[in-house]
């Protein structure tokens, strides 16, 4: 199922969120959890393609994420290592821009080396910027920003790690809960939130459509 081409949204946000509890109402590690919703991710890259969405913005990894067993947070980091050298040359040829956002000094050599080389290939590519949130927070992004930019507001803005970026139109949370959990806190003053219980192994193209479609029957005022 693909979304109606009219007024589709420039930029989609989203919380990737449920894995874990996917996998323990299957009787299952979270491990499993988060291979199925890695799975998950590259139906909707596709989904955004196909449906004429310009820029996807994932929350892949918190800052707050680091506080989890370091079991888990070393299988997520050898997860998106394997998903960026394995499919890096299937996102360059389906035209994707690959951009990483977060703190990186928390990253190990190996997933920084596969992130300079993902940006690196894909930077000329115009079909979908793909931004991935990793080692990502809102409020450090902000502290940050003000820190680099003086106090300056006219500097701001270039100093935020979404720079270049149009702010979110859509912003999608799955798993059931309805909150933002410190993601793109200054981007998404004004954009569309949509919640569904489904969890992130579970969203499939169909959902995302539904998605795209509830943001179109809105009426968007920016507070006018």
């Amino acid at each position: 199922m693909t979304a109606n081409k009219n007024n589709i949204p420039t930029h989609v946000a989203i919380i990737m969120d449920g894995n874990g509890r996917w996998a323990k109402a299957r009787g299952l590690e979270r491990t499993k959890g988060h291979e199925f919703g890695s799975e998950a991710t590259e139906k909707i890259i596709k989904a955004a393609i196909k449906s004429d969405v310009k820029f996807l913005t994932i929350y892949a990894f918190s800052q707050e994420n680091w506080g989890r067993p370091q079991s888990e947070v070393g299988f997520l980091m050898g997860l998106l290592k394997n998903k960026l050298k394995n499919k890096l040359q299937e996102m360059f040829e389906a035209g994707v821009r690959i951009r990483i956002i977060g703190d990186r000094t928390k990253l190990d050599f190996e997933i920084l080396a596969e992130i300079e080389k993902a940006e690196a290939l894909t930077a000329q590519n115009t079909v979908l910027t793909l931004t991935i949130g990793l080692s990502y927070g809102a409020r450090q992004e902000i502290l940050h920003a003000v820190a680099a930019s003086g106090g300056d507001a006219n500097k701001f803005e270039a100093a935020l790690d979404m720079h270049g970026i149009p702010d979110p139109d859509l912003l999608i949370r799955t798993g059931g809960e309805k909150r933002v959990s410190n993601f793109l806190l200054w981007q998404i003053a004004y954009t569309e939130l949509y919640f569904t219980d489904k969890t992130w192994p579970e969203f499939d193209e169909a959902d995302f459509a539904i998605a795209l479609e509830e943001f179109q029957h809105r009426e968007r005022r920016f507070g006018k």
